[in-house]
């Protein structure tokens, strides 16, 4: 299990796949150089729109990279770059803080302003909503639970048994997506946004909430997954272990879920109001903790910077999905729509 951390040194001399550079490890999902991860980032950041001089058929290499930047954004997303992959400006202060707060002789450390050691009125309301939203609509019904496909005998491999097991799971992500329906609706100020917008922040959102809420019935000392049904999954989960590596209170776990629908969601035409929900979910978390953990001040950037993981997570996926299809697994029509799966 590799530790978290910068990219990947690379033991052997392997080239970038987009100019064939020598490569200083995965940058952004792909096997590339310094230069080209720079010019990815830069490129994205930017929104920057490159136009090539020569017909756009250039054929990407050492040279002319620095030619043309046109040809050079499309080799990148050709082979494989992400978008999704950049840090946001919230993670990147997240991870700078994080970084400079543990160095002692860091000015930062020293210089990190105090919160105010009591939640206004209006964030505590925000608390008692999300609390209140969680206990109601996050847990299907005893009835929804029964009508699962049953799991079949583990000896059995037929080919009737697989689909059995295929079925199982996509029953339980169908209830887990209807509960996330209706915790959204729960979500102050959600229904204000635009129906058009609700619909984008519920289909890019939805993966990485699911394995939020998966993480939260992860037993480490027995190692397992515990569903609605109480079926464990005797099999570890890295990523999703990952992504919980402290026990946090309910609160935290739950602006969690927010905060993933209102993070970075490049396709929303509001971005004002959304970005507005993000910075009060925010500021009412960030005094939640200063109010019931004043000594943890590395909870806040950690909590950002996972974020990150559950993108990487969604990003895995989408691969899956398209992995699926091939092997030719029918999706049901109501994850098909939520994930733009086309029957």
């Amino acid at each position: 299990k590799r530790k978290k951390g910068p990219a990947p040194r690379l033991t052997e001399p392997e080239l970038c796949r987009v100019c064939g550079d020598r490569a200083s490890g995965y940058h952004y999902n792909v096997l590339s150089c310094e230069g080209c991860k720079g010019f990815f980032r830069r490129s994205i950041t930017k929104n920057a729109v490159y136009k090539c001089k020569y017909g756009g058929k250039c054929e990407m290499d050492m040279y002319m990279r620095r030619k043309c930047q046109e040809c050079r954004l499309r080799k990148c997303r050709e082979v494989g770059m992400l978008e999704e992959c950049l840090l946001s400006e919230d993670q990147i202060k997240a991870k700078r803080l994080r970084r400079q707060s543990t160095d002692p002789a860091s000015p930062a450390a020293a210089a990190t302003p105090t919160l105010p050691a009591k939640m206004s009125p209006e964030q505590t309301e925000i608390v008692e909503q999300l609390l209140k939203a969680q206990r109601e609509v996050l847990h299907p019904s005893k009835e929804d639970v029964e009508k699962v496909t049953p799991w079949p005998n583990d000896s059995d491999q037929s080919k009737e048994a697989a689909e059995a097991r295929f079925s199982h799971f996509t029953d339980l992500t169908i209830l887990g997506v209807q509960a996330i329906v209706e915790f959204s609706k729960r979500i102050p100020g959600f229904l204000r946004l635009t129906r058009e917008d609700q619909i984008v922040l519920l289909k890019s959102s939805a993966i990485e909430i699911l394995v939020l809420d998966v993480a939260r019935r992860y037993d480490e000392k027995m190692d397992m997954l515990y569903f609605w049904n109480g079926l464990p999954d005797h099999h570890t989960v890295e990523k999703m272990q990952e992504v919980f590596l402290e026990t946090l209170q309910a609160y935290i776990k739950t602006t969690m879920f927010v905060l993933v629908y209102v993070c970075n969601r490049a396709d929303v035409s509001d971005h004002h109001t959304v970005e507005k929900m993000q910075e009060v979910f925010l500021e009412t978390l960030q005094a939640y903790i200063k109010t019931t953990m004043p000594s943890d001040r590395l909870l806040l950037p950690r909590i950002l910077m996972k974020l990150t993981d559950l993108r990487a997570i969604n990003n895995t996926h989408c691969e899956q999905l398209l992995a699926l299809k091939v092997e030719n697994h029918k999706i049901p029509p109501l994850l098909s729509e939520i994930w733009d799966v086309p029957q």
